[in-house]
């Protein structure tokens, strides 16, 4: 049975639909606000939203842009009100809604949008993530800037980052919707044939996901391919994972093809550095394995996502993706807690202490005796480096030359005649 949430603060306005949208077979759940609405699609994903515009604590083009901006936008989105505008509709639609109805709302309209949205629902497929899903910290609200900067320019632009850190979802966000993408699995096209792909890619984008790795003969192709591009009017945007200045200067890539790439430059930041956004995108990457059932509904808790935030990530996004994917798969219960995430997590290895020996100590005196036999080294290690310079040595430790004469006569470390000089 489909299931269609109605969002509205009118409680006429919901028991009505209710009951006419029951009466056709639907499965109805309702939300008096934004606040409601955003509970229930933290917890499931409905077939249909008929969504009100004009409520009074969140109005429905903000939820609709909060829904878009998280990756949350899955389902068509209806929107209603009894005080629409063209401009009003316009927005909605571009932001992602299917379509817009205007209150009072006639019985066979309403019937014929929503069978029409939810045909158009289930005949999409459920999308991966995007640039507007990585998160809303302060490095990726940047990076969307940049882009947006840049969008609307047909130069080309060259995307680096570390492995695994989305170059793809960037690129996607500079092309254009309704033209070419064309993103080829092998780069020999490059060395053989490179203006076929940009005759595949005319009008739209051409996507190379990592220059670094390419042949010197797919260089070349690819620097031919560039002062054609006007020709084809198709952009090129291209993916590197590796220092490229330093291949340059090491023979390994051509320095007129980087010198034309490098022009428009932007750096996709690596996880670690948006870490806040890693509890975010966790439960996005779990909500949309659910939603497509390849693993029973399941929520991480808490601590379980603490855990993840606070990980390196060395692979980042596509390790976190695999990671979550892991644990939906074989966590024991639906909770997936912070002891599944600790077994699931490559833990560093742990830190080889040198035995005592080693530092030339002995660990078994007591802490007095201890103490001073460390200083003793200590400054005995100081006054070596500095070569019996005690105004260095005084520097260095951060005492008074009074103080460390005293600390060393203590200690009982004499000092030869260059050394008090």
């Amino acid at each position: 049975m489909q299931q269609i949430l109605v969002v509205d603060d009118e409680i006429g306005i919901r028991e009505l639909l209710s009951e006419i949208l029951s009466d056709e077979g639907y499965q109805v759940r309702l939300a008096e606000n934004a606040g409601e609405a955003r509970a229930f699609r933290s917890r499931a994903r409905p077939d249909l939203v008929l969504l009100d515009i004009w409520m009074p604590d969140t109005d429905g083009i903000t939820l609709l842009k909060e829904w878009a901006s998280a990756g949350l936008l899955t389902m068509p989105v209806v929107m209603m009100s009894g005080h629409g505008t063209i401009d009003t509709a316009v927005e909605a639609t571009r932001i992602g809604a299917y379509d817009f109805l205007e209150k009072p709302i006639a019985l066979q309209k309403l019937l014929a949008t929503v069978g029409r949205a939810l045909r158009h629902g289930s005949d999409q497929p459920q999308p991966g993530l995007s640039l507007a899903s990585l998160g809303r910290g302060p490095l990726i609200v940047d990076l969307k800037q940049r882009l947006e900067r840049i969008a609307n320019l047909r130069t080309p632009v060259l995307l680096v980052a570390e492995p695994g850190c989305g170059i793809e979802l960037a690129a996607r966000f500079l092309h254009p919707r309704n033209t070419p993408w064309v993103a080829p699995d092998s780069t020999s096209a490059l060395a053989h044939s490179p203006l076929d792909l940009l005759g595949q890619a005319r009008e739209g984008t051409l996507f190379v996901h990592d220059i670094a790795e390419l042949s010197r003969a797919e260089q070349k192709g690819l620097l031919l391919l560039l002062t054609k591009l006007d020709r084809y009017n198709a952009r090129v945007v291209c993916g590197a994972t590796r220092a490229l200045p330093d291949m340059v200067a090491q023979g390994a890539f051509d320095a007129r093809l980087y010198a034309a790439l490098a022009v428009t430059t932007i750096r996709v930041p690596s996880l670690r550095e948006h870490r806040e956004d890693v509890p975010d995108l966790a439960n996005l990457v779990l909500s949309r394995m659910v939603e497509a059932k390849e693993t029973p509904p399941r929520q991480f808790t808490t601590a379980a996502l603490n855990a993840l935030r606070n990980y390196e990530w060395p692979g980042n996004l596509a390790q976190l993706q695999s990671m979550v994917q892991t644990l939906a798969l074989t966590a024991p219960a639906d909770q997936i807690t912070l002891e599944d995430v600790s077994r699931v997590l490559p833990q560093p290895p742990p830190a080889s202490l040198p035995p005592p020996a080693a530092h030339g100590l002995p660990f078994d005196l007591p802490l007095r005796d201890a103490r001073d036999a460390f200083e003793r080294v200590y400054f005995e290690h100081h006054i070596a480096k500095e070569g019996g310079n005690i105004s260095r040595v005084a520097d260095a430790v951060g005492l008074e030359r009074t103080h460390l004469y005293r600390k060393l006569k203590q200690l009982g470390i004499r000092l030869n005649r260059k050394a008090e000089e």
